[in-house]
């Protein structure tokens, strides 16, 4: 997209595979349809940067979410070790107790 050589507009987009160019001319329409492509430009530049904010926050929030969880694997383990369980194959199990004789 641009000015070729100053003089006049032209825009150039992909159709099925192939570069095609659209030819708008010099002057007063060509420029505004310059304007178009800006302002067209800018609003995509907007929605990326909201889409980026937005995937930073949910990154951030599934970071906070995933301590969360180990603190209360921690906390499930500690309170089944109190309880006087122990881990077999990833299995929580309760631990014999020898009998004295």
């Amino acid at each position: 997209m641009g000015w070729e050589k100053g003089r006049y507009y032209t825009r150039s987009t992909k159709v099925n595979g192939r570069v095609e160019r659209e030819y708008f001319g010099c002057g007063e329409v060509g420029a505004l349809v310059a304007q178009m492509d800006a302002i067209e430009r800018e609003r995509r530049e907007w929605e990326r940067e909201c889409w980026r904010l937005e995937r930073e926050e949910m990154e951030n929030f599934d970071a906070s979410v995933a301590k969360v969880c180990q603190m209360a694997d921690i906390l499930a383990k500690a309170a089944m070790v109190a309880a006087g369980f122990h881990r077999h194959r990833g299995e929580w199990r309760r631990r014999r107790v020898q009998k004295k004789e």
